[in-house]
């Protein structure tokens, strides 16, 4: 397994707490090669974006493109896999998930917003949740369902291409056909509804839009975020929500408080009393 695999598969399990940590200061080009040499000795192809010093001394804080962060002391021989956690005022802080938690969320603002299926609020947007979907994955179905609520609360629902099986799975075509829809909303709602999509592209509209380059793209994005199943949800917080939630949690989880329920008046009608 490559280190930056065996890295990313625990970025999603996380808790996140809420202080935004303050950037470390740059560690000396020294260092940056013996960590880079060491690391890019196990994997040649390990994403690196940074190497800085974690605020702990003699630990280095190497963070990845998606956001993953391992520790390492300076000759990059020791590395720690894990969170940093700081006490403040009493209470514990999570380090590392709030620079993953910025990270994600800077890579999920630079995606195009019309390069992905959007389900918008009729009124104010109060939030907005980024979802990865499978054309085939029963709990993005089910997770579908729940949109009409999470827009009656005012929670975008922004759709994200990512066919499980990849490029050669029946997921992958079908969703290529979502993308290139006229009328994508309307085809990816069909999908989800097991139908078959009813304003399917030509092929000449289909180059046009380059909508297959962007199921591709969306799919490598979610694997540079560490997403292995779906749904996986991201908040603009950068914060990964994996799995289902049904609306009303996920409003609970964004702080939005859903609407009272509509009064229903009472019933006046009393039974009849049976005939003797």
């Amino acid at each position: 397994m490559r280190l930056s695999t065996l890295i990313l598969s625990a970025t999603l399990a996380t808790t996140p707490f809420l202080r935004a940590a303050p950037l470390a200061d740059q560690t000396t080009e020294e260092v940056q090669d013996a960590i880079t040499s060491e690391l890019k000795g196990l994997d040649p192809n390990i994403p690196i974006k940074s190497i800085e010093k974690s605020g702990w001394g003699g630990v280095f804080r190497v963070t990845l493109e998606g956001g993953s962060v391992i520790y390492s002391n300076e000759t990059g021989k020791l590395l720690l896999r894990g969170d940093m956690l700081e006490i403040n005022n009493g209470q514990i802080v999570n380090l590392t998930e709030e620079l993953r938690n910025k990270a994600v969320a800077d890579q999920l603002k630079s995606l195009k917003k019309e390069d992905q299926i959007v389900f918008s609020p009729k009124e104010e947007v109060k939030g907005v949740v980024y979802a990865f979907t499978d054309a085939d994955c029963g709990y993005c179905r089910k997770l579908h369902q729940e949109v009409p609520g999470l827009n009656n609360m005012g929670i975008e629902v922004r759709y994200l291409a990512f066919p499980r099986g990849g490029k050669q799975s029946p997921a992958y075509a079908k969703m290529v056909d979502a993308w290139c829809s006229p009328e994508r909303m309307q085809a990816l709602s069909e999908l989800k509804n097991g139908k078959e999509i009813t304003h399917k592209a030509s092929k000449e509209d289909k180059e046009q839009t380059r909508c297959e380059v962007l199921v591709e793209e969306q799919f490598e994005q979610g694997l540079k975020l560490g997403v292995s199943g779906t749904p996986a949800l991201f908040l603009e917080s950068g914060k990964a929500i994996p799995g289902y939630r049904p609306a009303a949690e996920l409003a609970r989880i964004m702080g939005i408080t859903p609407p009272p329920a509509p009064e229903t008046a009472p019933d006046t009608k009393a039974d009849s009393a049976p005939k003797s």
